[in-house]
Parts: C-alpha cells; sequence; structure tokens
C-alpha cells in the first residue's frame, strides 16, 4: 500500500492510499467513501473489500478522504466542492496508473462521483453504491433526467435489499434513466451491507470484468479520443 498526498484545483491536500494491482495492471479505479458526518472514511470495511477485490483482478485502486475528513486538508462542503476532491483523485491515480478509470462511490460518494462523472470523459465506467435517495443528509440537488440520459457510459447501481436510504424499488427508477446501467440488489442486508461486504465487492468486481473485457475489444483509443 503506497500512502500519499494531492491536491484539488482549490488548494485542498488530501490523503489517500494506491492499492497496487495483484498481477499486471489492466486498469484503475477510485473510490469515494460515505458521508463523513456519519463515519465515511476510506478506510470503512466495504471500501476495504472493494480495494481488495478490485485489485485482485488487477486494478490499481486509489482510497482517499475527502476534504476535512481525517488527515485530509479543507473543511466539508456537503457535496459541492467535494467534486474537486473526486476530480484531483482521478488525475492522481492517472498519473501512476494506466487507463480504464472506474470510479466507485458509495452513498454520500456516490452522489458526488455521479456529478463529477457527468463532466469527466476520465470516468469510463461507475459504481455506484447505496445511492441515495431518501435521506435526511441534504445533498446537493440530483442531476436532471436529461443529463443522465446523455451518460452513456457503464453504470453499476448497487443497494442492500432493505437499504431505505437507497430502496431498490426507486433505485430500479433511476437505472431506467440510464442508456446503459445495470442494477444489483444484496439480499438480506441494509445500507451498510454488514457482513455482506464481499459479496458487495464481488458484484462490483465482476461490473470491471465486464468494462476490462469492453476497453480492451476497443484496442487502441482513435486519436483525439480522451485516454479513458
Amino acid at each position: 500500500m503506497l500512502a500519499l498526498r494531492f491536491s484539488t484545483e482549490d488548494g485542498c491536500s488530501l490523503e489517500g492510499e494506491l492499492r497496487p494491482a495483484d498481477g499486471e495492471e489492466r486498469g484503475s479505479a477510485v473510490l469515494c467513501h460515505a458521508h463523513p458526518r456519519f463515519g465515511g472514511s476510506k478506510d470503512h470495511p466495504l471500501l476495504w473489500a472493494v480495494r481488495n477485490e478490485l485489485a485482485g483482478r488487477e486494478l490499481s485502486v486509489l482510497g482517499f478522504n475527502f476534504r476535512g475528513t481525517m488527515r485530509s486538508g479543507g473543511t466539508h462542503g456537503g457535496g459541492r466542492p467535494e467534486v474537486k476532491d473526486v476530480a484531483a483523485a482521478i488525475a492522481c491515480v492517472r498519473q501512476r496508473s494506466v487507463p480504464p478509470t472506474i470510479v466507485v462511490g458509495w452513498s454520500f460518494g456516490a452522489s458526488v462521483a455521479l456529478r463529477q462523472a457527468l463532466v469527466d470523459e476520465r470516468v469510463a465506467a461507475l459504481a455506484l453504491i447505496g445511492f441515495p435517495l431518501d435521506h435526511d443528509v441534504e445533498l446537493p440537488p440530483m442531476p436532471s433526467p436529461a443529463e443522465l440520459r446523455r451518460f452513456r457510459r457503464p453504470v453499476l447501481l448497487l443497494s442492500g435489499e432493505h437499504d431505505a436510504y437507497s430502496p431498490p424499488a426507486a433505485l430500479a427508477e433511476l437505472a431506467d434513466l440510464f442508456p446503459n446501467a445495470e442494477l444489483s440488489i444484496v439480499p438480506g442486508t441494509q445500507h451498510s451491507l454488514w457482513r455482506h461486504e464481499r459479496a458487495a465487492a464481488e458484484l462490483v468486481g465482476d461490473f470491471a470484468e465486464r468494462v476490462l473485457a469492453a476497453h480492451a475489444e476497443r484496442g487502441a483509443q482513435e486519436p483525439g479520443d480522451p485516454d479513458r
């Protein structure tokens, strides 16, 4: 594990850890944690499980703490300035690893990851875990249906069967707005996916495999295309 720091465009110094790929690197990933005011950080067991799963599938994986969390600088911004944190994390992993880059977000992190991905062509695919649809925490507004329909890259929407913040029925309606989305529900668990971390991580890993296979099939990027 490589401990590192990187800076956002507005000057926040963020802490992160890069988990190298097991074997020959095939891609990279960025993990975005849950709400820091409710215990979210890069060190949550769910994100550790996802990190290990993706590294085992030969991706180099960057976990980091949003601004104002643990040893990251700055102050918590309620999900608005945190999109700059995701952009900086993508730049950091791309300096050290190869594309395609998959961004994985859980809860608050899923909300932030989606909003950055809509404007960031470096994001080859999105895995959104426990996307907050029914919550008491104030978050920036959801992107419009028109914005979501324009996002044609692969999306995984994953939640627990009893997730009160990301109910499966509502998540299925969200999935229908994306041109290229798949829905996975983990039975017998809720928002934290407690005791089902490995099962959730395997679903994210299977999704990553499909993304990697499609990227390999496309081969080298054409001139002028983003390197994703």
